[in-house]
């Protein structure tokens, strides 16, 4: 088995199309790939799953600690795995290198090729790869493809780097309509919104063929003695129903996975196309686009009536950031209108102008409630561009630069705030979501 890390300078140089490519490129040469994330992103997770057919784990340090992660690269069965950074290389909590993609490289002896944009720069371009080579120690920094970067530039900028700092400059994706990808607030639209997304990434594979040497890059992998851990999934006694749709995509395939671990059978449904919850034991919403959806999420009244019935009759549930959102009483859009949500909460969501409270957090809960004990330090992450007039103030919640604030409604039945959670992490929050939902389906039966 191989595996290797896609990494970039910066974010913005091209690291998802880069790897997207790639694990197309590899697939037809019939090398069997898996993908991981660096960081708590969704979207870029949901590009690789699309290329692949299969789920694309992440592996972030802060969320899931350095056991989390490991077990997440532990579980590798292709023979290649291939890990997208995120932002810059060395860029991780609160100006530091903790849970960086460099830290994730050096912790897991993962080889490191830098996607690099080399646009409007020349030898200064070599003094920058330079520093990033002598920043740290150790670098596992093996190679670097050029980005957006047309041939002749390519012909000239490839002998002046590896002059100058000893890197190996394997080949360059020029500018191509197909490498071009609409964003919006939150990143990159979402994988399925991509039209032609397969004829888009194959002709991205053809040109990384005849432009980068992926002979070589295959050597520069680094060789991975499996470790495979066998698990075994306990016969499933309850019931979770996890919203999964165009407005709730957001959900880390880890926590999924500690769920049916855990003892959970997940039924995925949708909001917004769906007029009934499911027959189910816990409730789980993940966050997501909302506001794009605004409408016809009001629209569906017998879903918004089921999910309101079924959560003020005490059943578990779990739903963060678009999630803890659609609870509440209203969505108003940017163009000013309210649209009614579920009405299970106070407040409604708001637009902002940009990013609210972004970036890790830690939630200090000072009372025991469905998935926290009182004491617990429960790492998060925040990235959503609506706030809302009532965000709660249940729990309390740090960061590292030392700002505080309190968020969410938590009870014996609810976690209710932007905060989203890895269940998958060193606290068992997945089993006392299975918990609370085997005691609910107890009284229910």
């Amino acid at each position: 088995m191989k595996r290797l890390m896609i990494s970039a300078p910066a974010s913005g140089s091209g690291k998802t199309i880069l790897t997207c490519g790639l694990l197309t490129a590899l697939q037809d040469r019939g090398i069997s790939c898996e993908s991981f994330k660096c960081g708590p992103d969704y979207i870029d997770p949901m590009f690789h799953t699309r290329v692949l057919g299969v789920p694309s784990r992440n592996l972030d340090l802060f969320l899931q600690g350095e056991e989390g992660a490991r077990r997440t690269l532990n579980g590798q069965r292709a023979e290649m795995g291939l890990v997208e950074g995120a932002m810059g290389y060395y860029d991780g909590l609160n100006g530091t290198d903790k849970t960086s993609a460099w830290e994730v490289s050096s912790l897991f002896h993962i080889p490191v090729i830098l996607a690099v944009h080399p646009e409007g720069s020349s030898l200064t371009l070599a003094a920058q790869l330079k520093g990033i080579l002598d920043f740290r120690t150790p670098c596992p920094v093996r190679g670097v493809i050029f980005t957006r970067c047309r041939e002749s530039l390519y012909e000239h900028l490839k002998p002046v780097v590896e002059r100058e700092t000893g890197l190996e400059v394997l080949g360059y994706l020029p500018p191509m309509a197909e490498a071009d990808l609409p964003a919006r607030h939150l990143g990159l639209i979402t994988a399925e919104e991509v039209e032609d997304f397969q004829e888009r990434f194959r002709a991205v594979a053809a040109q990384l063929e005849q432009t980068v040497m992926l002979d070589r890059l295959l050597e520069l992998a680094g060789e991975v003695r499996p470790e495979w851990e066998e698990i075994t999934l306990p016969p499933p006694d309850c019931t979770i129903a996890v919203a999964r749709d165009e407005a709730f995509c957001f959900c880390y395939e880890d926590s999924l996975t500690a769920l049916k671990e855990a003892g959970a059978r997940l039924e995925f449904f949708s909001p917004l196309h769906d007029s009934c919850l499911p027959d189910a034991d816990g409730l789980y919403l993940c966050g997501g686009y909302p506001e794009l959806y605004a409408c016809p999420l009001s629209d569906n009244l017998p879903m918004r009536e089921s999910i309101r019935e079924k959560t003020s009759k005490g059943l578990p549930t779990v739903a963060e950031c678009g999630g803890f959102l659609y609870l509440q009483e209203y969505l108003q859009s940017r163009d000013g209108i309210r649209y009614t949500m579920a009405e299970v909460l106070p407040g409604g969501g708001v637009p902002t102008e940009g990013l609210v409270r972004f970036g890790y957090a830690v939630l200090c809960p000072e009372r025991d409630s469905l998935l926290f004990r009182a004491g617990d330090r429960v790492p998060v992450h925040e990235f959503h561009h609506w706030d809302s007039t009532n965000p709660g103030s249940d729990l309390p919640v740090e960061k590292a630069d030392g700002s505080s604030w309190r968020c969410g409604f938590c009870d014996a039945n609810l976690y209710a705030a932007f905060p989203h959670l890895h269940l998958g992490g060193s606290l068992p929050l997945a089993r006392r979501f299975t918990d609370a939902a085997r005691a609910y389906h107890e009284e229910k039966t």
